[in-house]
């Protein structure tokens, strides 16, 4: 945690010096009067957490599981008649020992200091994305505010669980493959040029597979480092191209329309944009706000240019429906439950049940999808290997035939 320099005056007059620890300059503020003084400078020493200068490198981020636990408290407290300001004091001080606690603390001093609750949650954009925060300040406004945490636990705690599936769903076969590519390329360095050596000393010759097989372990000897370092600078070329929005923007319309992942890719961000919209139209947030705030958690920048040029269709006048069909990156079952909302006047609940089909659609491509890579990563690494031992018993045959003549 970042290290506070302040400046103060105690009761008596006197000027004071000291440092504290907090996650911002509003919660030191708040430490420092807590200590009965009256801050008149706080600055963050140099050095980061502690004074460490590489402290920030390890520490850990906020999981959409805590924010769904801390969101849930909130929920409870908050609609308990518990003070805003006090219900994130207790939950902070309650999850201090987590990523979340200190962010907490912070937005509740800033609270205390008289900002309004999504004004604090616009100090940690990182943390609360801008559907979370659009929508605690939708519930400030309508005076909703518990009933509006209730509907982002549900909405948070679902994309967990979805998020975490898919992580699981795929840990196997990227394990698996990686572990293989490993045991190859040791083969390749080490084991090969020793068994190379016995077969060069009898002057045998040598089968097409194992000739093959030694150039490929020469090649891994002498251009492996070279080779790596060549991938390092073409990963850095292409995070400079990727930095460009419109290269950017391109690679993204790629994935969207390129096989094997293509639709994988579309249901995912047509479930994301859906269950975002449809928490933020439940939470009474003005369409083209909600819209924006939408497209603002899309993972794939294709689809949030297409939705946010959706969102100024719906802020000329068009319907929804309408700027999602020229959108053309949306399902139809999303577009026929959209125009089923737009004329029963329920558009907030119909959103939700297309959301949750849309992820359950999408587990469905994802365990599909996991079914076929898990035998194709076997079938490939299994021909590698068969390949390999064939190339090296080849030749051992032949010189057993050889001396048997």
């Amino acid at each position: 945690m970042p290290v506070w320099r302040y400046e103060a005056v105690d009761a008596a007059g006197r000027a004071v010096r000291g440092t504290v620890e907090a996650s911002g300059d509003v919660a030191a503020r708040a430490l420092v009067r807590d200590l009965g003084l009256l801050p008149t400078s706080v600055r963050e020493q140099g050095g980061g957490a502690g004074g460490l200068p590489f402290a920030g490198l390890f520490a850990r981020g906020v999981t959409s599981r805590s924010l769904a636990a801390a969101t849930r408290q909130l929920s409870t407290m908050i609609g308990s008649d518990i003070r805003i300001e006090e219900a994130v004091r207790v939950v902070g001080q309650e999850t201090a020992g987590q990523p979340i606690g200190p962010v907490l603390l912070d937005v509740a001093a800033a609270i205390t200091e008289g900002r309004s609750f999504a004004a604090a949650l616009d100090r940690h954009p990182k943390v609360f994305p801008e559907f979370y925060r659009a929508s605690i300040a939708a519930g400030e406004q309508s005076g909703k505010l518990s009933e509006v945490l209730a509907h982002l636990t549900d909405f948070v705690a679902s994309r967990e669980r979805a998020e975490r599936k898919v992580k699981l769903a795929l840990l196997y076969p990227a394990l698996l493959a990686t572990v293989s590519t490993l045991m190859i390329v040791l083969l390749l360095v080490y084991v090969v040029p020793d068994i190379v050596k016995v077969f060069v000393s009898r002057g045998a010759a040598l089968p097409f597979l194992t000739r093959a097989l030694i150039g490929l372990s020469e090649g891994a000897q002498r251009f492996g480092l070279p080779l790596l370092v060549l991938l390092a600078v073409g990963g850095l070329v292409l995070n400079r191209w990727l930095a460009v929005p419109a290269n950017a923007l391109k690679f993204a319309r790629f994935r969207l329309t390129t096989p094997p992942f293509a639709d994988v890719i579309r249901q995912l961000n047509a479930a994301r944009f859906a269950g975002s919209l449809a928490t933020l139209i439940r939470s009474d947030v003005p369409l083209v706000d909600a819209m924006r705030a939408a497209a603002a958690v899309t993972p794939n920048l294709h689809v949030r240019d297409r939705a946010l040029a959706a969102t100024r269709r719906v802020r000329e006048g068009a319907s929804l429906r309408h700027a999602l069909q020229e959108a053309d990156v949306f399902p139809r079952l999303l577009l026929a439950v959209v125009a089923s909302g737009e004329q029963s006047g329920r558009l907030g609940p119909g959103l939700a049940r297309a959301a949750a089909d849309l992820e359950q659609e999408l587990e469905q491509l994802v365990t599909a999808l996991v079914a076929l890579v898990e035998p194709a990563v076997l079938l490939i690494m299994g021909a590698v290997v068969l390949l390999m031992v064939l190339a090296i018993l080849m030749p051992i045959v032949n010189l057993n035939t050889l001396a048997g003549l």
